[in-house]
C-alpha cells in the first residue's frame, strides 16, 4: 500500500497528505460545480481553435475548402497593406499606451494633491464618466465636434480666432492623415484616462504619512515633495502596468473601427480592421486567409506574453502569469 506523503502547513505542522482520489470525492461538490464552467470554457474558448486549421486551406464561402499549406502566408508577408497594418497596429497601440499612462499618473498626482474633498470627488466622477460611454457614441461626439461644416464646433472656433478664413472650408480632421493620429490619441486621453488614474490612486493612498512630514521637516516644497516622494512611489506601478498592458497591443479594433476611414488607412488601419475589411468587406472573401492572418496576430501576441512576463520577472520579482 502507497504511503500518504508528508506536507508541511502553513503553521509548521507536517502532516501526512491524503491520496488524490481520496481528496477529490471529499470535494466532489466543488469539482461538480466546476463541470459547466468547463464544458462552457472547452465549447467557447477551446473548441473555435481547431478552426485555424483552416489557414492552410483554401477556403470561401462558395465551394468545397482545398488544402493549399503555407500558401496564405506566402501572400500575407509579401502584401503591402498587411505590413501597413501591422506597423500601425504597433505604433498606435505603444503610443496611446504611453500617453495614457503618462496622463493618467499626472492626474492621478493632481487629484491626490487636492485639498478640497468634495471637489476632488467630483472631478473623479466627471473623468470616470467618459469610460462608460461606448466608442460608437464616442465616435458620433467627436464628428459632430470635428465636423469640417458649420455645425463642426472645433472648425468654427478656429475661424472666430482667425486662424482660419471665414470663406475657407473647414479642416476635416478625422479624413486627413496629418491629423488622425493625434485626433485619435486626445479621444483616447479623454475617454481612457479617468479609469486609468483608479490604480495609480490606489497606490498613492498607500504611501506612508511620514514620508512627507520629514519631506516638510527637510524643508520640502509641494513639488520637491512630488518630484522626491510620490513619483519613485509610483514608479513600480507604473512599470508594471505598462508591462501588463504591453501584452494587449495586437487586439486594438473598436476604437480605429469607429473612427476611420478609407482616406486615412495609411495611418489608421491595424491588423484587427484589415481582417475584418478582408472578411466582410469584398465580394468574396477567403477566410482561409484571414484566418491565417489571425493566426499570426495570435502568435505576435503569445510571444508578446512571454516577453511581457519575463520582463516582469526581472522587474516585479513574479511573473504576470
Amino acid at each position: 500500500m502507497k504511503k500518504n506523503k508528508k506536507v508541511v502547513t502553513s503553521t509548521g505542522v507536517a502532516v501526512r497528505e491524503k491520496p488524490l482520489g481520496i481528496r477529490i470525492w471529499n470535494n466532489r461538490g466543488y469539482y461538480i460545480m466546476f463541470i459547466p464552467v468547463l464544458i462552457t470554457v472547452i465549447i467557447m474558448n477551446y473548441w473555435p481553435m481547431l478552426g485555424i486549421r483552416y489557414a492552410l486551406y483554401d477556403y470561401k464561402p462558395v465551394g468545397t475548402p482545398k488544402l493549399i499549406g503555407f500558401d496564405h502566408f506566402t501572400k500575407m508577408f509579401s502584401t503591402d497593406a498587411f505590413w501597413v497594418a501591422f506597423k500601425n497596429t504597433l505604433q498606435l497601440s505603444i503610443m496611446k499606451l504611453i500617453i495614457t499612462t503618462i496622463t493618467s499618473v499626472v492626474v492621478s498626482v493632481f487629484l491626490n494633491e487636492m485639498g478640497n474633498l468634495l471637489a476632488k470627488k467630483t472631478l473623479q466622477t466627471v473623468i470616470y464618466l467618459p469610460h462608460f460611454m461606448s466608442w460608437a457614441v464616442v465616435a458620433s461626439i467627436f464628428s459632430l465636434l470635428l465636423s469640417p461644416s458649420s455645425t463642426g464646433m472645433v472648425n468654427g472656433w478656429l475661424k472666430d480666432l482667425g486662424l482660419i478664413a471665414q470663406d475657407q472650408a473647414g479642416i476635416y480632421f478625422l479624413a486627413e492623415s496629418r491629423w488622425w493620429r493625434p485626433i485619435f490619441y486626445l479621444i483616447n486621453i479623454w475617454k481612457e484616462t479617468g479609469w486609468g488614474t483608479i490604480i495609480f490612486l490606489a497606490t498613492l493612498s498607500g504611501i506612508n504619512p511620514e514620508l512627507y512630514e520629514a519631506a516638510d521637516i527637510d524643508g520640502a516644497t509641494r513639488m520637491q515633495k512630488i518630484r522626491y516622494v510620490t513619483i519613485p512611489a509610483l514608479m513600480n506601478t507604473i512599470v508594471t502596468v505598462l508591462i501588463l498592458n504591453l501584452a494587449k497591443v495586437m487586439n486594438m479594433f473598436e476604437s480605429v473601427f469607429v473612427l476611420y476611414n478609407n482616406a486615412v488607412y495609411d495611418v489608421s488601419d491595424v491588423i484587427s480592421t484589415y481582417i475584418y475589411r478582408q472578411s466582410f468587406a469584398i465580394a468574396l472573401p477567403n477566410y482561409g486567409y484571414t484566418t491565417a492572418v489571425g493566426l499570426f496576430k495570435s502568435l505576435v501576441g503569445g510571444a508578446l506574453v512571454i516577453i511581457c512576463n519575463q520582463i516582469s520577472k526581472k522587474v516585479r520579482g513574479r511573473g504576470i502569469i
